[in-house]
């Protein structure tokens, strides 16, 4: 039996490595992995765009809504109503899952996608989709082996039976979004994305002091290497061109727990609110929208929302797309 990275011991030795996790995680918010120049000598290649991983859009068949507690029956139920993930993902395909891998912190106390979540989607991948491959990739803001140990998610997917690409310089490509002011010659975690045949990106649900929200769209963020924490200075136009440079199959916005204070790092349960909510929407800025009104926001409270929809990225009035609902 192969043994995973992520075992025990590994976890263990991580654990250590990370120090305390809230203390190491509020600390290293300041910090990027790919801070620095391309060493001398390497040669990062320049690209103009991703792929293009969405699939067909339908307004009555976009946006998912279930509630329950189980996060694993909850997301299979906004999966089916949408098709099922047999819609999403073909025999043979290979999948590349995004999620928030941000911080050296456990799941439970919701700064990062839920480890049980992302495990429950690979599985899903293979089983319903036969999927040939999937993968799992982040460029966390802190020790990027830290953060995958502690949240979990790199054990549960290496279980789910997932790949995880670890950050590192030579899959770097640079680039410049057409149109973009930000995005211009920036360094971005693609190289595995130009391999894969659909991409998901799971992420939960978050009050951010910069942005107000980190949602689906600010979990884009986390292929940005270089100095990115310069784009907080204009939030909201990264993160509406991060939605342009990205166009996903599907993303699933994990309402379980609702961090409602303290974002984007939290540290304490106190900081979040059951609601018990899972979302699953083609439609990013849609799944947004009402991952906005589970934070107690408006529209106007989050403007890469109307920046994003001004762009034709999506539709902030979820409710045109006639969203599917249903209880577990």
């Amino acid at each position: 039996m192969k043994t995973s990275r992520f075992d025990r011991r590994a976890f263990l030795a991580k654990t250590g490595k990370a120090g305390v996790a809230m203390t190491a995680a509020t600390a290293g918010a300041l910090l990027l992995f790919d801070s620095q120049p391309p060493r001398p000598g390497l040669v990062r290649k320049t690209v103009t765009g991703l792929p293009d991983y969405s699939v067909g859009y339908d307004a009555g068949n976009t946006l998912s809504i279930v509630y329950g507690r189980d996060r694993k029956k909850t997301v299979n139920a906004a999966l089916k109503l949408l098709g099922g993930i047999e819609r999403f993902i073909k025999p043979g395909e290979t999948v590349a899952i995004k999620p928030n891998v941000a911080f050296a912190t456990p799941a439970a106390l919701g700064a990062t996608t839920n480890d049980e979540l992302v495990a429950e989607v690979v599985r899903l991948c293979y089983r319903r989709g036969r999927a040939k491959k999937v993968i799992i990739l982040d460029n966390p803001i802190n020790d990027p082996a830290s953060c995958f140990a502690l949240s979990g998610v790199g054990r549960a997917a290496e279980s789910a039976g997932a790949e995880i690409i670890m950050p590192r310089e030579d899959l770097f490509a640079d680039m410049t979004l057409a149109g973009g002011t930000l995005i211009r010659s920036w360094p971005v975690f693609l190289e595995p994305l130009l391999q894969v045949d659909k991409l998901i990106g799971i992420a939960p649900i978050k009050h951010h002091s910069r942005s107000g929200a980190s949602m689906t769209m600010k979990n884009w963020y986390g292929l940005l290497g270089g100095r990115r924490n310069l784009f907080h200075q204009d939030i909201n136009t990264i993160i509406s061109e991060l939605a342009r440079m990205v166009t996903p199959t599907f993303v699933i916005l994990d309402g379980t727990d609702v961090m409602m204070t303290n974002g984007p790092t939290g540290g304490s349960i106190s900081d979040l609110r059951p609601t018990d909510t899972m979302i699953v929407s083609c439609d990013q800025v849609a799944a947004d929208a009402f991952g906005a009104s589970l934070l107690d926001l408006q529209i106007r409270e989050l403007p890469y929302l109307s920046l994003a929809e001004q762009a034709g990225l999506g539709t902030s009035d979820y409710m045109r797309l006639q969203p599917l609902r249903a209880s577990i």
